[in-house]
């Protein structure tokens, strides 16, 4: 959902729900317990490859620019 740079903290939904306990306002009449999301650290999110599915990532050189470039463990792709 978001991405905090400095902090390296990113939202995901559905991903560390917290109980947040609020006071009735103009937004929750009622007030009560609040379900939210909580940030979680960059390193412990997946990289998406190409294909769209989730994968582990590996490093190796390319062959053209002599470079050591990110591949995706599931198909070998290289990651941009």
């Amino acid at each position: 959902m978001s991405v905090d740079r400095k902090s390296q903290r990113a939202i995901v939904e559905g991903v560390r729900m917290m109980s947040k306990h609020t006071r009735p306002n103009a937004e929750h009449p009622q007030g009560g317990i609040i379900k939210q999301e909580a940030p979680i650290h960059i390193s412990n999110l997946m990289v998406i490859d190409t294909d769209g599915n989730p994968t582990r990532v590996g490093r190796k050189i390319d062959e053209r620019t002599g470079k050591l470039v990110r591949v995706s463990k599931k198909n070998g792709q290289i990651i941009k």
